[in-house]
């Protein structure tokens, strides 16, 4: 469940002392950017859709029975205690083939807590019921599932916060150096660095559908 998500978010790292505000050039030259606790928040590739057919076994475009997407990603984060709490919550679209009769359809999702990228810590598993009403082939629902990441995890090092944000002057023998190129200092944020993703809790042969078609 590797994602790209971590990579960008290394770029934010860097929080540097001064009156800037996030992402301008202090006065001293530098950038100033300010790193959250919070987990980057996103949709786990291959997993933001599912499709269910009838007969089950078959994979023709004419036997789908129903569809959904995960859509509509949003997002509130608790910083104030010793587990930072974030709450997701998205919209899920569905249609299915066949409007007679009422119908309900219950979908199971997940959320997982990624680390470094990689790992994944923790994993929560929820469903969410779909209501169709009589003669419709649409229906919209939403669901909502939290997270919780201990705030001594998401904290850098002392001493890789200082190495981030020392003040480097131009003839310094680093001035030019990216302290995230320094295999320990990136190891360090990665380890620090979080990800809340969800996504239909699907099959493997769902996974599998969802990636070759």
């Amino acid at each position: 469940m590797k994602s790209p998500i971590a990579a960008a978010f290394l770029v934010s790292a860097l929080t540097l002392a001064g009156c800037s505000r996030t992402g301008e050039i202090d006065a001293t030259g530098g950038i100033s950017a300010v790193r959250s606790a919070c987990p980057t928040v996103g949709v786990a590739a291959g997993t933001g859709d599912v499709t269910l057919f009838d007969p089950p076994a078959s994979r023709d475009q004419a036997a789908v029975d129903v569809s959904a997407v995960l859509t509509n990603v949003r997002s509130a984060c608790n910083e104030a205690g010793e587990q930072i709490t974030t709450t997701v919550t998205f919209d899920v679209l569905a249609r299915r083939a066949r409007g007679e009769g009422a119908r309900q359809v219950v979908l199971p999702y997940y959320i997982a807590i990624v680390r470094g990228g990689s790992a994944v810590t923790a994993k929560r598993i929820g469903r969410v019921a779909i209501d169709f009403a009589a003669g419709q082939t649409r229906a919209t629902a939403r669901a909502q599932a939290t997270s919780y990441v201990s705030r001594s995890a998401a904290t850098l090092p002392a001493e890789i916060r200082t190495q981030l944000t020392r003040r480097r002057k131009a003839g310094d023998a680093d001035a030019a150096v990216d302290p995230l190129t320094q295999p320990e200092v990136r190891q360090a944020v990665l380890s620090a660095s979080f990800e809340a993703l969800v996504g239909f809790q699907l099959t493997d042969e769902q996974l599998r559908y969802n990636a070759t078609r």
